[in-house]
């Protein structure tokens, strides 16, 4: 994919032409970050959730010429057999691909009544020390297997993990995605979650430019947003906002993410045609955002293929053991 020769607003000369001129960009909302090798941005494809899912959305990226620097996975560690995930941590090294899977059950699935209220409870996170348990023990059993990136939906184990790296008990080249379901809604948050050991972040879609701006007055550490959101996450489309995304939110993830589609978590064989075709659809939705940014000569700045690591990130001082 060629860049284009500068970024332009959409219809901007139309527009001017009428007198409706948008209002000009302030360069100190521009994010001052990048990516270590240079790069503002990249793509993901979530919600991948087994080995014919990922074959799939690998065979319709290469129909479509869509780059990907990470795949991801929703129903957890704990759904896929120890062949499935060795076939998926294969198949994603071959195409130089980052594999991204969830830890451990989550309190949406277990017995706690709250998460059934209107209020949703604690929603995702781990209830409990046999909740935090399994988490860690999916991202041990994840890493003897060769995954190289885990999904964490708990504040608690997110930080468990980061001990459990800095110790080598995992491996030190092992990154932590907080999940979009605890994803931070402000500066501090987000701060305290890089500090806990996050290496990339999920924000929810339906942040202002402005919130990401502050968001990249006090961290760095990557942004994971959903240029298209699921409907539990609000369903909201935003591909004509991604070139401010990236100028904004630098270092980020595009995800291409699909609303209206029925959801398939924890998933297994009885949603096997939703997976697939939602699988090319995500595909597809990727090739319209990376036209969109081409048409406005907003493409360029992408990470080379393969990157994954997100630099040096800000943490707290791990605690001596006794």
């Amino acid at each position: 994919m060629s860049a284009s020769p500068g970024p332009r607003r959409p219809a901007a000369a139309a527009l001017a032409a009428l007198g409706l001129d948008a209002p000009a960009e302030h360069p100190d909302d521009a994010s001052p970050h990048a990516f270590p090798d240079g790069g503002t941005w990249r793509t993901e494809i979530p919600s991948c959730e087994g080995p014919e899912a990922l074959a799939t959305v690998l065979k319709e990226a290469g129909t479509l010429d869509v780059p990907i620097h990470r795949i991801s996975q929703g129903s957890g560690v704990w759904m896929l057999t120890d062949a499935e995930i060795a076939e998926m941590v294969d198949a994603c090294a071959q195409h130089d691909i980052e594999l991204c899977l969830f830890t451990g059950p989550r309190g949406t699935w277990d017995i706690g009544a709250a998460t059934r209220s209107d209020s949703g409870g604690a929603g995702l996170r781990a209830r409990g020390h046999d909740a935090v348990a399994a988490c860690v023990e999916d991202a041990l059993r994840a890493a003897s297997l060769g995954v190289k990136c885990l999904l964490v939906a708990d504040e608690g184990v997110l930080w468990l993990l980061h001990r459990l790296r800095a110790s080598g008990e995992l491996p030190a080249e092992i990154t932590f995605k907080v999940s979009a379901l605890i994803g931070p809604v402000n500066p501090v948050t987000y701060r305290l979650h890089e500090r806990l050991g996050a290496d990339s972040l999920n924000i929810p879609s339906d942040l202002t430019f402005q919130h990401l701006t502050e968001i990249r007055r006090v961290s760095r550490a990557p942004m994971d947003f959903y240029l298209e959101a699921p409907d539990d996450l609000g369903g909201y489309v935003r591909m004509y906002d991604a070139a401010e995304l990236i100028r904004r939110g630098a270092p980020i993830y595009l995800k291409f993410g699909l609303s209206k589609a029925p959801g398939i978590y924890p998933y297994g064989a009885q949603l096997r045609d939703v997976a697939l075709d939602s699988a090319r659809e995500r595909v597809r939705r990727g090739r319209l955002a990376l036209d969109l940014l081409a048409r406005l000569g907003a493409d360029g700045g992408m990470s080379p293929l393969g990157s994954r690591l997100p630099g040096e990130l800000t943490r707290f001082p791990l605690p001596e053991r006794s």
